[in-house]
């Protein structure tokens, strides 16, 4: 069996590394440069870049990554200033911030603005300094062919006025110096101190049975599970757990033909009161969208949202948001079947009068005043530091976030039961 590939990683679970400078210092060409390929267009015109270009690779010493190219920051006009907030925004889901600054002009206002939301965001980053190739005295000690490894000492500026650090390099995405060094310096930035939760690994031992009850409807994509589906599976083979998967209008059937009772059943929200319906009290139920929350670190947040369902009043602004882009089906969860849902369960106090709004992708309003609750997804295609961001917006603004699992755990009466296994000790 041939391995698997890393680029089937899940962009999610990549090192998001950005690109950020003024209009013309060389993003692309080092984008371009460190990567090895034309990832980037590149052109001696202004502005070139409009939008953020994203990239999936693979790239050595870090493995799977998606590098992200975006506008210059020095962007003009209203366009540009369209533009700058767009490369702002990707700060968002950004691991690792390369600056790309030119030498020959050292570092602007715009770049010191720049370090300045880095450093509010608290992203690693990096000041690269480009076109040394330009500036004789440095190009000529630093030959392509005999670049130090160690990233610091290239470091000496030509300039009396441009300091520099240990996160600081001077590179040429032209000639190629320092390439492979600023590559092993944002591998160094990249590395994460704290270890990444799991998913389900935790709550089960070796040789427990699992039932995952996974929906197959209009909503479903064709020919394949969605990946909360496939990464729980995955740390389910991984745990040495047994995991069956069954339909939701099969379930009450399959039960009683499985040889020993289940450990936990994991539903999709979409059927939660059906499956609740049907499973045994004694059995753990929690859903995927629920497991996500813990996995990303927010399920006690997520939960006390969902209570606020009880004090929404008429006339009442929620936010559904949705981490992924997909073709809306006429029965869609977020937008048709999630809004009747709520409007049925605060019909008492709002008589059926709330306001939806939605957004998905990487779509997240930074005003989040008028709204009294957001309803997020399980944020499975969402990087760690983009869930953070959209939880902390939600806390410093003081606007409740829950979930889809837990507000229809909570619509149909289940929530305690539903995060009852993460309070049990695993037997």
């Amino acid at each position: 069996m041939p391995p698997v590939s890393l680029s089937n990683t899940p962009s999610a679970n990549r090192t998001h590394i950005g690109f950020f400078g003024k209009r013309n210092a060389g993003k692309s060409s080092l984008v371009n440069a460190v990567t090895g390929q034309n990832v980037a267009i590149v052109s001696d015109v202004k502005g070139t870049t409009t939008d953020p270009v994203l990239r999936p690779m693979e790239l050595l010493p870090l493995g799977p990554v998606v590098v992200i190219d975006t506008a210059g920051i020095d962007d003009e006009g209203e366009l540009g200033a369209l533009r700058v907030k767009r490369t702002h925004r990707v700060l968002n889901k950004t691991d690792v911030a390369v600056l790309v600054v030119d030498a020959t002009e050292g570092l602007s206002i715009h770049d010191r603005e720049m370090i300045d939301r880095f450093r509010v965001k608290s992203i690693p980053y990096i000041v690269a300094y480009n076109k040394t190739d330009l500036l004789a005295p440095l190009a000529s000690t630093l030959p392509v062919s005999q670049a130090p490894t160690d990233s610091r000492a290239n470091m000496s500026p030509p300039a009396s006025n441009r300091s520099s650090g240990p996160y600081e390099i001077w590179v040429s995405a032209k000639t190629g110096i320092n390439i492979d060094a600023l590559k092993e310096l944002i591998a160094r930035r990249a590395r994460r101190d704290t270890p990444s939760r799991p998913i389900v690994s935790d709550l089960v031992s070796p040789l427990d049975l699992v039932v995952l009850v996974v929906p197959i409807d209009e909503g479903s994509p064709k020919g394949r599970l969605i990946l909360p589906q496939q990464q729980t599976i995955r740390e389910l083979l991984e745990t040495g757990a047994v995991s069956v998967v069954v339909k939701d209008s099969e379930l009450g059937d399959a039960l009683p033909c499985l040889a020993k009772k289940p450990r936990l059943v994991i539903t999709d929200s979409r059927v939660f009161s059906n499956v609740a319906a049907v499973v045994p009290e004694n059995i753990y139920l929690t859903s995927f969208s629920i497991l996500f929350a813990r996995h990303k670190g927010y399920l006690e947040q997520l939960a006390e949202g969902a209570f606020v369902l009880e004090s929404l009043e008429e006339g009442a602004r929620v936010l559904i948001s949705e981490g992924c882009t997909h073709h809306r089906q006429c029965n869609d969860i977020g937008t048709v079947k999630l809004p009747g849902w709520i409007k049925a369960y605060t019909a008492k106090n709002t008589k059926g009068n709330l306001k939806f709004e939605f957004t998905s992708g990487g779509d997240f309003p930074e005003d989040l005043s008028p709204y009294s609750l957001i309803v997020h997804c399980g944020g499975c295609m969402l990087t760690e530091r983009e869930v953070r961001y959209r939880q902390a917006c939600a806390k410093d603004q003081k606007v409740p976030m829950t979930n889809y699992g837990m507000v229809i755990a909570h619509m149909n009466g289940i929530l305690e039961r539903s995060l009852a296994v993460f309070r049990k000790p695993r037997s």
